[in-house]
């Protein structure tokens, strides 16, 4: 009997050991795994966007080192959206009608052409049309919203971005308040946003905060009721998560020409 005995718990301990090794190897992967997906991506965005930027601005700078100022843009008094002063001493720009209207042709999908600068927050990222994953936003880029107005435009041009991981660009989009201001620069100028309102929790198919005229079909108390040129950023909350969207919504304070 003795001798039974031993060959099974000889297989017993065997299999227990074999079972915790698969658990410490299970538990092994998984921290990989997380360190890859918190960690590596966000160092691979993060440099990869870095080095977008600094290629946009040197081609920024050649075309202007090679070509005659433009003109001043020309101003306006219309009132931004929500009937507040734009904070200009009552005038500001007048929005860009589009690169249809200048005879210049829509971004290609997936190309990096402006930067954002979000002052409060110390993002700087590049924008890129589109808002795919593999293409744009898993490079650490803000991506476009294809069918909405471009940077400083007449209408609402919006802009999605990862709150986690690979590169997460609007990781802190929460604690941007009415008042602080976001920067979109193109080869053409620079344009200046002061945020107006911030939707913290909508559904993801709440897509009437992407509107000429934004608004949230969810909430109905946040609203603009005028056209104007109006920015509109998008994120996913809570951290973490993709339940719910995080809106801000900016409106065009001053155009600067390059």
């Amino acid at each position: 009997m003795q001798g039974r005995r031993r060959p099974r718990r000889a297989r017993a301990a065997r299999a227990l050991w074999t079972a915790a090794e698969l658990a410490v190897t299970a538990g092994a992967v998984l921290l990989l795994l997380v360190a890859h997906q918190l960690w590596w991506t966000n160092r691979q965005a993060r440099d990869a966007a870095r080095d977008e930027v600094t290629q946009l601005e040197r081609q920024w700078q050649h075309a202007r080192s090679s070509s005659p100022a433009p003109a001043p843009a020309p101003r306006d008094r219309t009132p931004s959206g929500d009937g507040t002063p734009p904070g200009d001493g009552g005038t500001r720009p007048a929005p860009d009608r589009g690169p249809a209207a200048r005879g210049a042709a829509r971004p290609a999908p997936g190309l990096a052409y402006a930067v954002l600068r979000i002052p409060r927050l110390g993002v700087t990222a590049p924008v890129a049309e589109g808002t795919g994953k593999a293409a744009v936003l898993d490079k650490g880029y803000v991506g476009h919203y294809r069918h909405t107005a471009q940077p400083g435009e007449a209408g609402n041009a919006a802009l999605a971005g990862h709150r986690n991981t690979h590169g997460e660009p609007f990781r802190h989009l929460d604690l941007l308040r009415p008042g602080d201001t976001v920067v979109v620069d193109t080869a053409a100028a620079r344009y200046t946003y002061v945020v107006r309102r911030i939707l913290p929790r909508t559904t993801p198919g709440d897509g009437t905060v992407l509107a000429a005229v934004p608004h949230s079909a969810v909430h109905p108390a946040y609203r603009f009721t005028a056209p104007a040129a109006y920015l509109t950023l998008t994120t996913c909350t809570p951290a973490y998560t993709s339940t719910y969207r995080l809106v801000v919504w900016g409106v065009l304070r001053s155009t600067q020409s390059r």
